[in-house]
């Protein structure tokens, strides 16, 4: 197992300068392939604007790689939607997606329906929390898609500096998800960065797979992707450091909670209870107990929703 995952590192882990962006936009024009950019975005109006506004300068105005930027806006309060508008996305609201289906909380739900309203033959999605973002994102994700046919799912791999510290973001990563993808999936041991929210996909294998609607679905959507077209299909790309905000410690046991929960989904579906999570915070009377409900829910395939199939059709 372990010489396998060392011949993919080396034939599938790949840096920026492995594919210049001329290499990438001649491989565009040849297959003829269309690219979505995806933001899902929840009161991220200090942020949202920048990142579009990037990627449109680079990769919409001084070269065509992008096709379309959709913003799924999944509740803000702030000024999230004007702000994505106003830098050139399209702005479209998780409610109005799929309205037969009443929306849940948590960001798989948001990427799932997402797509439902892009068009892209290869979807990209990027977190829009990040700070001092570069379009070399999209760019390193998105290169190996059009220039490899073989492969249909890229991550992004890069530092994530913690108040300064470089390397030492990513906790939930290296105290639940690299365990878990040791352990019982090994041949998802080499992604150096298997929860991040930066990566790119084959619409044909995204479709196919189920998207567990809160903080699992990065976790999910690797391991289902695995056992759907294989180790050799998957990749990474170095692109760099990765600045975003940072969450508190209980909102990282609750992600935690969610990612284990899909693992254990994934290893031994229809015979686990439904999981609660309960933390503590001090107040008044002391300690004070707080239960949060675990992401359970999944949403099935695209290909199973007759809105998507009738779309395809016409």
């Amino acid at each position: 197992m372990l010489r396998e995952v060392e011949h993919w590192l080396k034939a599938r882990s790949w840096s920026l300068s492995d594919r210049p962006l001329q290499q990438v936009m001649a491989a565009k024009r040849a297959t003829g392939q269309s690219v979505s950019v995806v933001l899902p975005a929840l009161n991220e109006e200090a942020t949202v604007g920048a990142i579009v506004t990037a990627i449109r300068r680079d990769l919409v105005r001084r070269v065509p790689l992008v096709d379309e930027i959709v913003v799924v806006d999944s509740g803000s309060t702030d000024r999230t939607a004007e702000v994505a508008a106003a830098a050139g996305a399209r702005v479209e609201h998780r409610d109005a997606i799929l309205p037969r289906i009443p929306a849940l909380p948590g960001k798989g739900e948001v990427l799932w329906r997402s797509l439902m309203v892009t068009r892209g033959d290869l979807v990209c999605f990027v977190d829009a929390d990040l700070r001092e973002f570069s379009s070399d994102f999209v760019t390193g994700i998105v290169g190996p898609l059009l220039t490899d046919p073989e492969v249909h799912l890229v991550k992004a791999m890069y530092d994530r500096p913690l108040a300064g510290a470089a390397g030492q973001g990513g906790r939930v990563t290296e105290l639940m998800a690299r365990p878990l993808l040791n352990m019982h999936w090994p041949l998802l041991a080499g992604f150096v960065q298997p929860l991040g929210g930066e990566y790119a996909a084959r619409r044909s294998l995204l479709e196919r797979l189920p998207f567990p609607v809160g903080y699992g679905v990065e976790l999910g959507m690797l391991v289902d992707a695995l056992h759907t077209v294989g180790l050799d299909a998957l990749a990474q790309v170095d692109v760099g450091v990765r600045h975003h905000r940072h969450q508190d410690g209980q909102a990282l046991g609750r992600m935690a909670a969610a990612i284990y929960r899909t693992a254990q989904l994934r290893l031994a579906r229809g015979h686990l209870l439904r999981p609660a999570l309960t933390q503590f915070e001090r107040g008044p009377q002391g300690f004070e107990p707080h239960t949060h409900p675990v992401d359970t829910e999944e949403r099935p395939p695209m290909t199973e929703i007759a809105e998507y199939t009738a779309r395809r059709v016409a």
